[in-house]
């Protein structure tokens, strides 16, 4: 048993970054499509917040932050500050924003699925998988809060539970490339990447895919020695600064190879004899 939480313990700190770029796949899913956050009510961004460079982040945390001040009981207001302050790495402060606006707002769906991102992205695990699956409601399955659920649940290092929460997800979704991707990434926390290419393959070519989709498919290729497509992928469509950041983000993890190379080999089942 010490060996498995010891193994569980060192894939995590290993996948530190990693995991926080399934959460934030995943999670950023639970605002859902067809109600967007930004309104009339709240300062117009420039740009979708998941492609902002990190200037224009601060600028737009900025903004956002002065109208969440003004109310701080606004739920779209809060839902937009926090999730420009958890692009923008301030996890604790997005948690505690979170927190004012699901007081106020305490049965709304998507206000508990923005709280359990917050509590995800800030390492109380355990507690988002509750807030999710308070969310959730049995009669009109969400399947944004199963690809949440399944994303804490990974992190935990609990994947087939985990792969089990997207499959249900995408029964409802099919195709959707966000939970398409983060199963891909499961498979890749254990050290299996051969599937994980499939899956993200096959998430990368839905014409909804973002960049952060090619963004792991880009690192899955890049662990397998494929550098130069790993390259080619990760600058895909993306103006020259984006493409910068993304290669910069890619060879900062290919730069532990040794680590994930022991990442796979935890994953991979012993001989016996």
């Amino acid at each position: 048993m010490a060996n498995r939480h010891n193994s569980s313990r060192r894939r995590m700190q290993t996948l530190g970054g990693i995991g926080l770029v399934i959460a934030a796949l995943t999670l950023s899913g639970c605002a859902g499509r067809e109600k967007p956050l930004i309104t009339g009510s709240i300062p117009k961004l420039s740009k979708p917040v998941d492609s902002m460079t990190g200037p224009e982040l601060a600028r737009a945390s900025e903004t956002i932050g002065k109208a969440y001040e003004a109310n701080p009981k606004d739920r779209n207001t809060g839902l937009s500050y926090a999730n420009v302050l958890m692009m923008s790495g301030r996890n604790a402060q997005a948690l505690a924003v979170m927190q004012q606006v699901a007081i106020a707002h305490a049965n709304d769906r998507e206000v508990l699925a923005s709280l359990g991102k917050a509590q995800a992205a800030a390492g109380q695990l355990e507690k988002a998988l509750g807030t999710i699956a308070r969310a959730q409601t049995p009669d009109r399955p969400d399947w944004k809060l199963y690809s949440a659920e399944g994303a804490v649940l990974d992190q935990l290092g609990r994947s087939g539970d985990a792969r089990g929460r997207y499959r249900m997800a995408l029964d409802i979704q099919p195709g959707e490339p966000s939970v398409l991707s983060n199963l891909g990434m499961s498979y890749v926390l254990s050290g299996d990447l051969k599937t994980a290419e499939t899956y993200l393959n096959q998430a990368s070519q839905q014409p909804t895919a973002d960049s952060r989709v090619r963004q792991n498919l880009a690192l899955v290729v890049g662990l397998q020695g494929r550098f130069q497509e790993a390259e080619q992928i990760a600058s895909r469509e993306l103006d020259p600064q984006q493409a910068a950041a993304n290669l910069e983000y890619l060879r900062g993890m290919l730069a532990q190879q040794n680590s994930w190379k022991q990442l796979a080999a935890d994953g991979k089942p012993k001989k016996s004899g």
